[in-house]
């Protein structure tokens, strides 16, 4: 975490939330959500609330631990919540978790993934991003992940995966 808090955003600054209702265009045979449709609008959000947090134009650099834990189907209202959870110099971790939101109000885990999106200039290159400033126990343990999945991240790389 960054030390000069001018430079910091906190976590809610860049919060995020965005409902699809799910169409017949976005189900396959079984009238099941593509695992593709709500891949992309969680890459989408998660570029929001990267844009957001950097105040730059944003790519995509890889996305863990995308994990599908339910279906969803036709008329399935999906709620998507991102939120920063760490950053890097010129990278930022974003958290997309994905619920179908029943009538009554209640939500329901189907996905959660762990996007890192890097801050650009407008030609293409890498730029520094504001540190992120820790209020909440939820955002001390989230960053504490973030660590760890930094240098599960370099670890791969290493090895060429």
């Amino acid at each position: 975490m960054k030390e000069n808090k001018k430079e910091n955003k906190k976590v809610e600054d860049s919060l995020t939330e965005q409902v699809y209702i799910i169409l017949p265009q976005h189900v396959n045979g079984y009238n099941r959500l593509f695992g593709g449709i709500l891949m992309e609008w969680m890459d989408m959000l998660a570029g929001i609330v990267g844009r957001r947090h950097s105040g730059k134009s944003v790519v995509t650099a890889g996305v863990d631990t995308l994990n599908f834990k339910a279906g969803a189907e036709i008329d399935d209202m999906v709620v998507l919540v991102g939120k920063v959870t760490h950053t890097g110099s010129t990278s930022i971790e974003v958290r997309v978790d994905a619920y179908i939101e029943c009538r009554d109000g209640m939500r329901h885990s189907i996905n959660r993934a762990y996007f890192v999106m890097v801050a650009i200039d407008a030609n293409g290159n890498p730029v520094k991003v504001p540190g992120l400033e820790l209020v909440t126990e939820s955002d001390k343990a989230e960053w504490t992940g973030g660590d760890k999945r930094y240098l599960l991240r370099k670890q791969r790389r290493l090895e060429g995966y």
